[in-house]
């Protein structure tokens, strides 16, 4: 099975009637999309009452692929706000409950800084953070280049595969060790995601000068022959066995949206049992 979706949903406005509020438009979200990445929780653990209520806004088929907590990959600099590691853990998986009960997790997405290279330090957090997680389903994705270099690329899958960790499988700028190459290799048994944050390398690496990096980092428009090259790996890797989840993250210009409708419609892929659509007033088609 194939699931597409994007990351968060209050960029999107493409998809959206005019006029959506805020509140309503994970609801409208779930009418175009069977799962979705949620962001907010890398930048603060999200509490039980959250997830409990964007369950309620979203079929019972619907699933969320959760970015672990930046206190937990290495991303956040000086002290966490938790007495421990532990704390910060218990409060994590805590927080999870309601959609392990709901069975709405897809996955824990844990993404590591580009400063997050290839040595037994780095691989002791790893297997630290398998084990704190142990009962989860946990993607792995890398931003440095070493776990991937000649010495390291076949241990690397091994030790991912003996460790049940999903590959994150990704589409980015190639421009030195701060990217990863895509690797169209699982190591899960039968789920890996695909994260397409576009290719834009003059923006992949924060610029020296003042411009607002975050929000340039994945401008980028997937054209036709890209597309159908991600089609073409997105089914090879179903018909090995996989579940595969694609998530459009190159949404700086808003291109996130209709880069994944058009997958969807050249993929021939549609899903039943989503959210009731509501069109645009004027509008006779998908948007």
């Amino acid at each position: 099975m194939i699931y597409v979706g994007l990351t968060g949903w209050g960029d999107h406005d493409s998809i959206y009637p005019a006029g959506t509020k805020a509140g309503n438009k994970l609801e409208a979200y779930s009418s175009h999309f069977p799962t979705v990445e949620v962001d907010s929780s890398f930048y603060a653990i999200q509490s039980q009452s959250t997830f409990e209520k964007w369950i309620k806004q979203t079929p019972s088929r619907f699933s969320f692929i959760v970015k672990a907590y930046q206190g937990m990959t290495g991303h956040q600099r000086g002290e966490i706000p938790y007495v421990s590691k532990q704390e910060m853990y218990e409060s994590f998986k805590d927080s999870l409950l309601p959609l392990i009960e709901a069975d709405r997790l897809a996955m824990i997405l844990c993404q590591f800084p580009p400063w997050f290279d290839c040595k037994k330090e780095h691989v002791d957090v790893l297997r630290f953070m398998r084990e704190q997680l142990r009962e989860y389903p946990l993607a792995l994705e890398f931003r440095n280049r070493s776990w991937f270099n000649a010495q390291n690329y076949e241990r690397t899958l091994a030790f991912m595969k003996k460790e049940g960790w999903i590959h994150t499988i990704v589409d980015e700028p190639q421009i030195g060790e701060g990217s990863v190459p895509t690797v169209l290799h699982p190591t899960h048994p039968n789920t890996t995601l695909i994260r397409l944050h576009g290719r834009n390398k003059e923006a992949w690496s924060k610029p020296a000068s003042g411009e607002k990096w975050r929000e340039i980092r994945y401008l980028y428009d997937y054209n036709e022959t890209e597309t159908q090259e991600w089609i073409k790996n997105v089914k090879e890797l179903e018909a090995e066995g996989q579940n595969v989840y694609v998530i459009f993250n190159n949404n700086s210009g808003g291109h996130a949206a209709p880069n994944a409708k058009t997958f969807l419609k050249k993929a021939n892929i549609s899903y039943e049992n989503l959210n009731p659509r509501q069109l645009n007033l004027f509008d006779g088609e998908d948007p």
